[in-house]
């Protein structure tokens, strides 16, 4: 698909099938109610696939036989029977794993990730595996020489990253719900770019991934993207019936909002120096004024003090994995043809520039860990904190591919996920809620942070804000 044949009008694939335009929750009470079988979904799904695949190019590797074998049989769980997709950084048994890169010679897994097996405890049917911009370390899902994944509100634009695919997927209607991780704003960033609730989990609330356990600082968290807080909260519900987390506060279904009225921080523009821009400017602030409306008092509070050195510390441990998976990839990848000529200019680019600079990497270990601890200094008088999601609103496809540069792409990166990355160091939740739109009509996330263990209260308050502010569907 050439450029000038990429539609710029809305893509979906709801129709009046089996799936309607239910979310996972109104899905998997049909399949209860016995109203539609978990056969009858796949069939859906598979056919909004096949629609809408071509234009948005979500899919990695589809694996409907496999699908509707398991949709034949018996399943439980809270979403049992609800369609869904795995992210490919994560294995599925009997399909690889390529992380987006050409560089990968994977082999079919023999088991599943520790993360799918908590995944599908909760019911969902599993159709394959969705698109990533290589090895997750982009926040756009695009490659430097094949074709990017599109953004369902208008296909020229970026779905973001690096869980884009699964995003276009439920933004298409495609289905209701599917996997995201995220090690830097990775389930936040599409959620903000394809008008989705995307929420990461604390630091240890799910599973480790296990790329990610053996880590010396643990940023990534495995979560989903969805269309209704409700799917979120009990996909999250479900995790913890199956294997509860240690060290934290229990966590239930959540099923609504919350009486208590809430102090909140305000937090307007990043440590990167650039200032957000005009429509996350806006819809952050109309968010403070739904907020106050609804009772909750709101005021702006200031960047950690050693904020100046957290970026720099997570841009050096970005490159600190690049450099790894780029020179070490036949072991951290567990690939053995592993080919690392062929990974993109953004990896190769972290990873000279860690090569340049390795000897900063104990230090910067040192304040990445130190970041919880400055974090939750930063809750002593508030209970949230509220934020733009993104440092400017999705862009056009091109703005944040590979072969812009390194060093402009780079820079681009920094400016666009300002806001994210300070929650994968500390290990704490937060939230992107789809509460407003852009000029060009493109979604605009609002980002709400809380302290370890506090999902309940970032659902609690999505829950209230969705319902004072329903969120927009593509089809609506």
């Amino acid at each position: 698909m050439t450029l000038e044949q990429v539609p710029t009008s809305p893509v979906h694939a709801v129709s009046d099938d089996a799936l309607g335009d239910l979310d996972a929750v109104g899905v998997a009470a049909a399949v209860a109610a016995g109203d539609v079988s978990a056969l009858e979904l796949v069939e859906a799904a598979v056919a909004r696939a096949e629609h809408v695949n071509g234009t948005l190019n979500a899919i990695q590797t589809p694996d409907f036989d496999r699908a509707r074998d398991l949709a034949a049989g018996p399943l439980s769980g809270r979403l049992a029977g609800v369609p869904s997709f795995v992210k490919d950084n994560t294995a599925v048994a009997g399909l690889t794993t390529d992380n987006g890169s050409l560089a990968m010679r994977s082999r079919p897994a023999t088991a599943d990730d520790p993360f799918t097996e908590q995944l599908r405890s909760t019911g969902l049917v599993v159709l394959g595996k969705t698109t990533l911009p290589e090895f997750g370390f982009n926040a756009s899902t695009e490659y430097e020489t094949l074709p990017p994944t599109r953004n369902p509100w208008n296909p020229a634009f970026s779905p973001g990253g690096s869980s884009g695919g699964s995003a276009a997927l439920v933004a298409a209607g495609v289905v209701p719900i599917a996997h995201a991780n995220d090690g830097g704003g990775s389930i936040r960033i599409p959620a903000a770019a394809c008008g989705l609730v995307g929420l990461k989990p604390t630091r240890g609330r799910v599973v480790p991934a296990a790329e990610s356990s053996s880590l010396p600082v643990d940023i990534v968290s495995n979560g989903v993207v969805t269309r209704t807080v409700r799917d979120t909260a009990h996909f999250l519900a479900g995790t913890q019936e199956h294997v509860p987390a240690k060290g934290l506060k229990p966590l239930g279904l959540v099923e609504g909002p919350s009486d208590r009225r809430l102090r909140i921080g305000l937090v307007l523009d990043s440590v990167t120096g650039t200032p957000t821009d005009d429509d996350g400017r806006r819809v952050v602030l109309e968010t403070v004024d739904l907020l106050t409306s609804l009772g909750h008092a709101v005021e702006e509070v200031d960047l950690p003090a050693d904020a100046d050195a957290f970026l720099d510390a997570f841009k050096h441990y970005w490159s600190l994995l690049a450099f790894s998976t780029h020179r070490f990839g036949k072991r951290v990848m567990h690939s053995p043809d592993f080919d690392g000529t062929q990974v993109d200019a953004l990896t190769r680019g972290l990873s000279a520039q860690f090569a340049r600079s390795f000897w900063r990497t104990p230090r910067t270990i040192a304040v990445l860990k130190k970041s919880e601890k400055l974090y939750r200094e930063a809750f002593s008088g508030v209970d949230l904190v509220l934020s733009p999601t993104l440092g400017y609103v999705t862009p056009r496809l091109g703005h944040l591919n590979p072969a812009a540069g390194f060093e402009t792409h780079f820079q681009r990166l920094i400016q666009y996920a300002a806001f994210t990355p300070l929650n994968n160091a500390a290990g704490s939740p937060a939230i992107s809620l789809p509460l407003g739109r852009s000029a060009e009509g493109m979604p605009v996330g609002a980002h709400f942070s809380a302290l370890h263990g506090d999902e309940q209260t970032l659902l609690e308050i999505a829950y209230e804000l969705e319902a004072a502010r329903p969120f927009a569907r593509i089809w609506d």
